[in-house]
């Protein structure tokens, strides 16, 4: 099992604690900001399935199809956990817009916060675990679960606060007040995985940083070789597509023009994981002047 794999799986064991934790929480103290809570455990449950089959799916090898590969099954993952996140936050609205013209008091409220708080320490760690290995990885889809869970715990962290305020005032109109607060920071975290998942699925550019990088190598490595142009790079999933056209003297040998062209795939491999590479090689007359110049 890969190590995406043995990620996936490990969010929906901790998916099925957390919600079994919250929903007792509920239970107990029949608070509607604690309902809110566990409504987006169930979220965090569905999505945790949807990154596992997603996480499987990209790790498929290309065939005839899919000749570029499944990468891009991870942002479709990444962008129904952002709509399901949305969904989460309007299902909490509409909970707590029903108890807060009429708010009761919360029963065994500090049992129910230990019993929260042990499903929130619990969702923290591994967030921090998914977002950093997904990075690490170059996965969307673990990466975008991680931050779903990291907008839990601060639901979480925000319906404990609300509560304890509402047990030392006997404002119990706190419980849904803060249950709608969450419900906004939820959306905000719905509407920001959509965002960064589009921007793979409509082949956006990598990162200036990475653009320059990739431009140093070229410049660098491209000794025999008199310019590269027409640069263009995407990337879907933890691949990074980069092709352009490097133009050889005239009198450049077909073998000769073959062993430049290795070297940059070779460098280029080694600064920008998972890459692939496409060159278009051209004589010098196709030189257009404006692209990435060759150090000698």
């Amino acid at each position: 099992m890969t190590k995406r794999m043995q990620l996936a799986v490990g969010s929906l064991i901790v998916g099925l604690a957390v919600l079994a934790l919250k929903a007792s929480a509920w239970w107990v103290t029949g608070s509607v900001a604690l309902l809110s809570d566990a409504l987006e455990s169930t979220v965090n449950l569905a999505t945790a399935v949807a990154a596992l089959i997603a996480v499987r799916v990209a790790a498929m090898p290309a065939d005839a199809n899919h000749p570029y590969g499944h990468h891009k099954a991870e942002f479709f993952s990444a962008v129904l956990e952002g709509v399901m996140i949305v969904i989460a936050a309007l299902l909490i609205l509409r909970e707590a817009a029903g108890t807060i013209l009429d708010p009761q008091p919360v029963a065994e409220p500090l049992n129910g916060l230990l019993i929260n708080g042990g499903a929130t320490v619990l969702n923290a760690l591994w967030g921090w675990i998914l977002i950093t290995r997904g990075r690490a990885l170059r996965s969307p889809a673990l990466a975008a679960d991680g931050k779903h869970l990291m907008a839990d715990v601060v639901t979480s962290v925000g319906v404990a606060i609300g509560i304890l305020l509402a047990l030392t005032t006997g404002w119990w109109l706190l419980d849904p007040l803060m249950a709608i607060i969450v419900a906004i920071h939820i959306l905000w975290s719905g509407f920001k995985v959509i965002r960064d998942s589009l921007s793979g699925l409509l082949d956006e550019a990598v990162p200036a940083e990475t653009l320059q990088t990739i431009r140093d190598v070229i410049s660098t490595e491209a000794g025999g070789a008199v310019e590269a142009h027409d640069l263009r790079t995407r990337h879907a999933g933890r691949v990074t597509f980069i092709d352009f056209h490097l133009v050889v003297p005239g009198e450049t040998t077909v073998s000769a023009s073959h062993a430049i062209c290795d070297r940059i795939e070779t460098a280029l491999k080694s600064a920008i994981p998972d890459a692939n590479i496409t060159i278009h090689v051209e004589p010098e007359d196709k030189a257009k002047h404006t692209g990435i110049v060759v150090l000698d």
